[in-house]
């Protein structure tokens, strides 16, 4: 049976206090209505989906057209208010607002409509399943559906009397019980399912339905692990072993693996695994080699969070969408107004390999391509670094492929060298090495003062290179007072053919970049003072022994999308 998920990716604003994290649905009430509107334009992005105010998150495909909701307060720039923003588009880049979906107005959802996910019924009928939270607090599961299905855009949303339809029973945290996923068909009943939390184990319970409204929570869950915390936006999807096609969630075929992903709550990023959908018992069991939790596998080793995918059946592919998070907001960057953004639309499908996803920004980003400019076999010897000029560099999208004559003198890798963003910390682009760093310097000033660096590393050990990828914005801006991390993650290449690829999306204060062909992602949000708008610029760089030669480069200015 064909399902099509509405994606419902939600906004949590972390704050920063006495040096530590906290919690992601904490209320503000001081700031609940502080106006946001007065965003900075220089760091407003021009192709990544950001609200006219205030944050956001969210996608369905239905009759022809891509729907966006978000969670979204009206009042202002923090959590409280919460109602489901509503934007619609043709294309996934260019974007109408329409009026909130969802607002709270039931006893059941009085204090904020928060996360769910949409289901196509038969009959081709959209069904929307959401958290609500009373005045207790208590999190429950509840729906909403269309009033009226002759309307093209799907203005208006109501909820049935009959809500809620899932209440946290006993055993079950009731302040940790939200996100119910996209629903799935399998042998006459539907399932879904809901992120928990139970002493510090992470937890998806599944719960199932003849008719969508009657549900039952089976008796074991559906996959949980120790010591992982609050499992936010679970979303379970299959891949196909031989094909970059999306497959319809209720695909049950031979030839697939499945994906389970969840939000840590505790670490504000997202981790899935790979594994098998055991249908008669109606488990999920990770592959050995996949690994749940801090350790595992990541869409995107930067500020990426709250992700869900969907179906889109116009071009038979799953969809990814994520929100840029702001995992270190201070109250005085809330008072500046910088809002929070989606990631570009990224295609989602199993390496070759069988061990990881890949991701690529959706072919209809390439409609806003305008100015080209091109490079081909140019060497970066050590200390070197050339400028990428003939387009707008604070507004670009740049694909290269960079050649290494020799690995030889590649450096020694330390097996205790297993966590990638503590690596890219101690070895920054500043830091000369044997193979790399090697690669992009964007958002610099003309004298790099600023700049935020997306380069490769590489290490051997006796059987194998390493390939590091970092996305450092230690460099990225002169103020004092904002987050600057470096982010990295590994690159699972194999360096025969001594080439590494990177592409990278330049949006003002958005890197999103992505190596070795979509094997590792990340996504950087930053805040540059002096390289912005047409004081931007962007530079090839090489501080390794290894002299590099970018084969090929292509870099385009984008055109501005059309926003709400």
């Amino acid at each position: 049976m064909a399902i099509w998920n509405l994606l419902w990716l939600y906004i949590l604003i972390l704050y920063v206090s006495n040096g530590r994290m906290e919690a992601s649905h904490k209320v503000y009430p001081q700031f609940q209505s502080l106006s946001a509107v007065n965003i900075r334009q220089l760091h407003h992005t021009a192709f990544h989906f950001q609200p006219p105010k205030n944050w956001i998150n969210g996608p369905m495909y239905y009759n022809g057209i891509y729907h966006i909701f978000y969670q979204y307060n009206p009042k202002g720039a923090v959590w409280g208010n919460i109602v489901w923003g509503h934007s619609i588009s043709k294309d996934l880049i260019n974007w109408k607002e329409l009026e909130p979906a969802i607002c709270p107005s039931k006893h059941f959802d009085i204090d904020g409509a928060w996360s769910g996910s949409t289901t196509i019924l038969p009959s081709n009928k959209p069904i929307i399943l959401y958290t609500g939270v009373d005045s207790n607090g208590i999190q429950t599961q509840n729906y909403a559906v269309p009033a009226n299905l002759s309307d093209p855009y799907l203005r208006k949303w109501i909820k049935p009397g009959n809500n809620p339809l899932i209440d946290p029973e006993s055993g079950v945290n009731a302040t940790a019980f939200r996100d119910p996923s996209t629903a799935w068909w399998l042998n006459g009943r539907w399932r879904v399912l809901v992120g928990s939390e139970r002493n510090s184990r992470g937890i998806a319970y599944l719960y199932r339905s003849r008719d969508f409204i009657h549900w039952t929570k089976a008796k074991h869950p559906f996959h949980s692990a120790p010591n992982t915390g609050m499992w936010e936006c679970p979303d379970f999807y299959p891949v196909s072993l031989s094909s970059k096609e999306g497959l319809d969630p209720s695909y049950m075929g031979k030839h697939v693996k499945h994906v389970l992903k969840v939000s840590l709550d505790d670490a504000r990023y997202d981790y899935y695994t790979l594994g098998t959908y055991l249908t008669n018992e109606d488990k999920y069991v990770p592959d050995n080699a996949s690994v749940d939790g801090w350790a595992g596998l990541r869409y995107d080793y930067g500020n990426f969070y709250a992700s869900k995918t969907f179906f889109d059946p116009a071009k038979r592919r799953r969809i990814l969408w994520g929100w840029v998070n702001e995992s270190d907001f201070t109250q005085d960057d809330v008072k500046k107004g910088w809002a929070g953004i989606q990631a570009i639309p990224r295609i989602v499908w199993l390496d070759t390999n069988q061990r990881q996803l890949k991701q690529w920004p959706v072919e209809e980003l390439n409609t806003l391509r305008g100015e080209n400019v091109k490079m081909s076999h140019q060497k970066l010897k050590k200390g070197h670094h050339i400028e990428i000029q003939g387009i707008t560099a604070a507004q670009a999208d740049i694909d290269v492929t960079f050649y290494i004559p020799s690995l030889d003198k590649a450096e020694e890798f330390n097996p205790t060298w297993e966590d990638a963003q503590r690596l890219c910390a101690n070895k920054g682009s500043k830091v000369e090495g044997g193979v790399g760093p090697f690669g992009l310097l964007t958002l610099a000033s003309k004298n790099l003062e600023e700049y935020t660096a997306v380069f490769f590393r590489v290490f051997k050990t006796s059987k194998k290179h390493v390939v590091l990828l970092c996305s450092d914005a230690r460099s990225s801006s002169l103020e004092n007072g904002i987050y600057k991390p470096s982010f990295a993650g590994f690159v699972d290449v194999d360096l025969a053919d001594k080439k590494l690829s990177l592409r990278s999306l330049i949006d003002h204060s958005v890197v999103e970049s992505f190596g070795g062909g979509g094997k590792t992602c990340i996504t950087s949000r930053v805040y540059p003072t002096l390289a912005v708008l047409d004081n931007a610029h962007l530079y090839a760089f090489n501080k390794g022994d290894e002299t590099i030669i970018v084969k090929n480069l292509n870099a385009w200015s984008m055109n501005k999308a059309k926003m709400n």
